[in-house]
């Protein structure tokens, strides 16, 4: 669709201070562009076998890995892309999900390793959108989200899956997110799923199910967030390990559902600890501990307690990999350094692309701020080459459960190279620092943020970094529905608006939205809008958008189920119609652009338009 415009009211005061600079812009598209890793694995009995997800192909795309010689064939040629990839533990099929529109609808495939014809994983199940896999020898199961309820499927030896499980509250297989793991024990007998028959789709209790009949074998329920991830390595030790936020933040717990036994980890440390996986024996456990903003490894010896350092805290660990040998992987980046995936201890790095290097990024500076509420809030902040004050781009996350870190961000190095400053902040209701914080939203969405976005914002204009008069708002998917919500409640702060993929009609989205989405809006906000509808209105962009003035721009989705494209176009209309500058650009996807030209194309729209907007 193309943009268009109507005129808009001058927002706020006239700027001070030099417009940026024009940089040039190869070095930010080769952010993109340059060949790169976004999700990694090996076959269980098969390590030398790999699969990835890459963009080599100008989208992201599942890849089959040989690394003994070097040869790698696409295996995902359906749909739109693909976000994850797995393997069958016998390395000789690659799985992936297929997507035919973007709106994350649809069903996992298999492709055999070496080349052919992709099939379903397991014929006979409904398409619907995932909650969850496991693979083990001789053993799958599949979690599924219809139109009207939440399923569990198991499959053995080849035979048709069977559903095990069907309720219409939320449910699922093993880990939420990332997918695979905590799902079947290692000996494919007992299968872990959460649900939420007693809770909500934010805490969901674990039971595990006998994986041949269904039948519960142990429930585990702490009426608080927790995470089935990682069974024993070893056939017949029916441990689990997960986490729990119980005691106020993410710990790891051990549990043995058969022998009915739990262990929680006392760990005396600041910040998350995560179980990334059992050590070869199960003799020990890798630990992610994750503290304002970066990552540590550490192991933990099960039978002493003991606590070693694998890998210094710096930059963050995006995923890791436990090899048959002990050694341990990961991919690891900084907001400096790119992504790579290395052996830990000798930095070797093991599983790379041929092709340019990606460009350095400039570092991310934390920065602290008590909010409106009392709390100690995290930010950072990049700046461009120059003297501040800069003109600021305050970008909104997404989530809200997920927390800005020292990581590589294309998108944040693209507008620093084009001269503008970014401030990134940890609202209430981010991840990462503890129960109390991020259930600051409960009952009470979009105002909480908001008041941090404006307090960090406060912050950089009294340190003199950001210029008040050249200040600009981005966010994307909550960041989004931030951004629009804030353009009305805080019209004189902004020379311009972008909401990528957002949330402009809370209660339309809430009704065109997918299940899972409806239910988090429920377990969030504390109904649907029929129930509240007054909080509902009071926390809806829509309410405000008679008393928008910055030009808007809006970037959104086709098919996208999350922040569906009839209720961003319900918000455009109604500032159009207000004579409200609005330009709004659509893709023939979902709520993530899969093809590289698009997302790059996304960058030149928001710079193009943020610069236009510059006196």
């Amino acid at each position: 669709m193309d943009p268009e415009e109507t005129s808009a009211a001058s927002p706020g005061p006239a700027p001070t201070g030099p417009e940026p600079a024009p940089r040039p812009t190869a070095d930010w598209r080769l952010r993109f562009t340059a060949p790169q890793i976004a999700a990694f694995t090996f076959a269980a009995a098969a390590p030398d076998r790999w699969a990835a997800v890459t963009n080599e192909s100008g989208s992201w795309r599942a890849w089959s890995w040989d690394p003994s010689t070097g040869r790698r064939r696409q295996v995902s040629t359906l749909g739109v892309g693909a976000e994850e990839v797995h393997l069958t533990p016998d390395g000789e099929r690659v799985v992936w999900w297929w997507d035919a529109t973007g709106d994350e609808r649809g069903r996992w495939m298999a492709t055999p390793f070496a080349g052919g014809d992709p099939e379903p994983l397991a014929a006979g199940l409904p398409d619907g959108w995932v909650s969850g896999i496991s693979l083990v020898p001789g053993a799958v199961a599949i979690g599924i989200v219809t139109d009207e309820d939440y399923r569990v499927y198991v499959g053995h030896d080849g035979e048709p899956a069977r559903c095990l499980y069907r309720h219409e509250r939320p449910a699922g297989v093993g880990a939420e997110w990332p997918q695979g793991r905590g799902g079947l024990s290692a000996d494919g007998r007992l299968v872990c799923i959460r649900h939420a028959e007693r809770g909500d789709i934010e805490r969901q209790a674990l039971r595990v199910l006998d994986a041949r009949t269904g039948e519960p074998v142990a429930e585990l329920d702490d009426g608080a967030r927790m995470s089935p991830e990682h069974w024993s390595p070893v056939p017949g030790d029916q441990r689990l390990v997960g986490w729990s936020d119980r005691g106020g933040i993410e710990r790891p717990f051990v549990w043995d559902p058969v022998a009915g036994t739990r262990a929680d980890l006392d760990l005396d440390l600041p910040g998350c600890v995560f179980p990334e996986g059992w050590y070869p024996g199960a003799e020990a456990l890798l630990l992610r501990h994750a503290h304002e903003g970066v990552d540590e490894l550490l192991r933990y010896e099960l039978g002493t307690g003991a606590l070693d350092t694998v890998r210094p805290a710096g930059g963050t660990v995006s995923a890791t990999w436990i090899r048959p040998d002990g050694a341990v992987w990961a991919q690891v980046e900084s907001s400096v350094e790119p992504p790579r995936i290395v052996e830990v201890g000798s930095g070797r790095e093991v599983a790379r692309l041929d092709g340019p290097d990606r460009p350095p990024g400039r570092p991310f500076r934390p920065f602290w701020f008590t909010g409106p509420a009392g709390l100690r809030i995290q930010g950072f902040v990049v700046e461009p080459e120059g003297r501040p004050p800069f003109p600021t781009i305050l970008s909104i996350h997404g989530g809200p459960n997920w927390h800005h870190t020292d990581a590589y961000d294309p998108t944040v190095q693209a507008y620093v190279d084009h001269g503008f400053a970014v401030a990134l902040v940890n609202y209430r209701g981010s991840s990462g620092y503890g129960t109390a914080f991020r259930d600051a939203l409960q009952g009470d969405i979009g105002f909480p943020e908001s008041e941090d976005v404006n307090a960090a914002l406060d912050h950089l204009i009294a340190e003199g970094t950001t210029d008040p008069n050249r200040v600009f708002l981005e966010g994307w998917s909550w960041g989004g529905y931030l951004a629009a919500l804030n353009a009305g409640l805080h019209p004189q702060r902004w020379r311009a608006v972008v909401a990528g993929i957002p949330v402009g009609d809370l209660v339309a989205a809430h009704y065109e939205s997918a299940p899972a989405l409806q239910a988090w809006d429920v377990a969030v906000v504390g109904g649907t809008p029929m129930d509240l509808p007054e909080l509902y209105a009071e926390r809806n962009p829509m309410t405000y958008v008679d008393r928008v003035r910055a030009p808007v721009l809006i970037i959104a989705g086709e098919h996208d189920s999350r922040c569906p494209l009839g209720q961003v176009m319900v918000y455009a209309h109604a500032l159009r119609l207000r004579g409200r500058e609005v330009e709004l650009h659509t893709y023939p996807g979902g709520h993530h652009a899969l093809s590289i030209e698009e997302t790059v194309r996304h960058v030149e729209l928001v710079v193009d338009f943020f610069r236009r907007h510059l006196p």
